[in-house]
């Protein structure tokens, strides 16, 4: 996280700017896999949603996403934890318990996930293409109620072209 701040200052003070997460950076993106290149420095090793899948139940998966996204829809018994890293809300989570963070399409996550690996926690994964992903691949994603739900928020308007499944809100 260090040295993606140190990066966006220099590129700043060269007078290049963007900022993380930016829709006008991401938009001139075509597909997840890009994103994930120009945005993450691969700080928190990925997991991919099939064999996220295949082991559901040996992990504690956390959303890093804004709470209306997560109330549109979430993966199955995740447990929203929001984008700012606070260790008080882990504090029942064991450093050494296989953890999956998730976002939209993997981003914000990983900031997240190398908070909690700066903390200690040990076995901390980044959804590879996040819940985008894995609406994609045709998996469930459920609403506040834990109900089954085709919609899920897409960030912002210029980030939806990323999910090809699902209703995208806004």
């Amino acid at each position: 996280m260090r040295s993606r701040t140190y990066l966006m200052w220099l590129l700043f003070l060269l007078g290049i700017s963007f900022t993380a997460g930016s829709q006008e950076v991401g938009a001139s993106k075509t597909s997840i896999p890009e994103l994930l290149s120009w945005y993450n420095t691969s700080t928190v090793p990925y997991l991919k949603v099939q064999t996220l899948q295949v082991n559901y139940k040996d992990y504690v998966i956390f959303d890093t996403r804004k709470k209306e996204e997560y109330d549109i829809s979430h993966l199955p018994n995740a447990t929203w934890v929001g984008e700012k890293y606070d260790v008080k809300k882990l504090s029942a989570v064991g450093k050494d318990t296989k953890i999956v963070v998730y976002c939209s399409v993997g981003i914000r996550s990983e900031e997240y996930g190398e908070e909690m690996l700066q903390d200690g926690f040990t076995q901390v994964y980044n959804l590879y293409g996040s819940i985008f992903y894995w609406k994609d691949a045709g998996y469930n994603v459920v609403d506040q109620n834990e109900k089954p739900t085709q919609r899920v928020h897409v960030y912002a308007r210029k980030w939806a072209t990323f999910l090809k499944t699902g209703e995208k809100v806004f």
